[in-house]
């Protein structure tokens, strides 16, 4: 429970200062007022000096379980502050709990929702609260709620399944690069004295020598691979840089394709979304131009919003830069003519998923055997460069 600091005058006009635990700022007056004291200052110790909660971090598979269980309790017709109460009681995870309480305080003291939720952005994102406020107004909270659950479901699912699929190769490589160097640090230097006046080509040379600099200068080439992270992490936070290399990304074979769908995946679920719970067009476009994770169909998504506030349809602006498929195009510009965009668009989504899916299982399995090769390529190199000197060293006895 919230701590707050308090100072207040007692009956006989004495300054008096302490500490209590209450729900909100609300119940620290009532708690004052019971014990005959006139409050002068509240102040809570988990609010910033902004007056803003403080941040911390949620998982979004808690999220749409409270999303999940917050829509059961008020499809049951229980109110909103008992279902908040309820989802206190019953929530195990500490700082997930602390968070609940200040949203139900805050929604005790008057506020909505929304305005209590729009406080913490770095765990309800305005997709979310764009949504609820929907919901609020037009009196579907419940269908808000389970949409937002769904939406959050499917989303960690193929989350989970882009990960998980991309384990294998990720070990693979690992343990590939530890074997190399452990063979550099521990197993070429054997063979210098044994080939030290044996002739010795490029390889073998280039071999040696990368041997010698890892066994005796380590240090500067952890730090060299140390500042080209860093260097390459600041050109990212570009977005010249970002979107240069998602065009290189996209012109890979195979891996592009799953890049492009994916991105193609969460736009059309979102908006799709978005519409079915009454928010209007160019909001959605707004908030779904953020969540897409491509640059490319964020910039498209912008042109549309212009075109679409200028009276034109959603379809003619998304064409262009042939990013998007020919046949979803169609299918916009169909459901767009029957009014029937909201379900049209969720329905592409999961069917791009489907094909996201597919082409995610190729992309994995066409990485799996490149690392196979990268790997099996360095290891013949290495072979190669200590088996040269040895024939050399061989033919050039056997000529004598």
């Amino acid at each position: 429970m919230p701590q707050f600091t308090y100072t207040a005058m007692n009956e006989s006009g004495a300054r008096v200062s302490g500490a209590l635990e209450a729900d909100s700022e609300a119940a620290v007056l009532r708690l004052l007022e019971d014990k005959r004291l006139f409050p002068v200052s509240v102040k809570g110790k988990g609010i910033t000096a902004a007056g803003k909660p403080k941040r911390r971090r949620v998982k979004m598979a808690d999220l749409g379980m409270i999303y999940s269980q917050l829509a059961d309790l008020l499809g049951s017709g229980v109110p909103l502050l008992r279902a908040l109460d309820s989802l206190v009681k019953s929530t195990p995870v500490p700082h997930l709990k602390e968070l609940l309480k200040e949203i139900r305080s805050a929604v005790a003291e008057g506020k909505s929702l929304t305005d209590t939720l729009r406080q913490y952005p770095e765990i309800f994102p305005p997709l979310h609260t764009a949504m609820i406020q929907a919901g609020e107004r037009a009196s579907f909270m419940e269908e808000v709620l389970r949409s937002l659950s769904g939406f959050i479901e499917r989303f960690e699912e193929l989350r989970g399944k882009v990960m998980g699929a991309l384990i294998y190769p990720a070990v693979l490589a690992g343990l590939g690069t530890v074997v190399m160097l452990a063979a550099l640090m521990f197993f070429v230097p054997k063979f210098e004295p044994l080939l030290a006046n044996a002739k010795k080509p490029l390889p073998s040379e280039i071999m040696f020598a990368a041997s010698h600099i890892v066994r005796n200068y380590w240090y500067l080439v952890f730090l060299g691979l140390v500042g080209v992270c860093g260097l390459v992490w600041l050109n990212l936070k570009n977005p010249a840089v970002r979107r240069k290399l998602e065009v290189w990304q996209l012109k890979i074979p195979v891996v592009g394709s799953a890049l492009r769908l994916l991105a193609i995946t969460r736009f059309c679920r979102i908006l799709g979304t978005m519409l079915a719970n009454g928010v209007p067009l160019l909001a959605a476009l707004k908030i779904s131009k953020d969540a897409t994770g491509s640059n490319i169909l964020a910039e498209r998504i912008s042109e549309a919003a212009e075109a679409v506030r200028d009276g034109k349809r959603l379809s003619e602006p998304l064409s262009q830069g042939d990013f998007i498929p020919e046949q979803i195009l169609a299918m916009i510009a169909v459901a767009e003519e029957s009014n029937n965009l909201d379900k049209v668009l969720v329905q592409i989504s999961d069917t791009v998923e489907r094909r996201t899916n597919r082409q995610v299982d190729q992309a994995v399995r066409l990485i799996e055997p490149v690392i196979l090769c990268c790997v099996a390529a360095a290891i013949g190199f290495l072979a190669l460069g200590l088996l040269l000197p040895i024939f050399t060293m061989a033919s050039a006895l056997g000529s004598k």
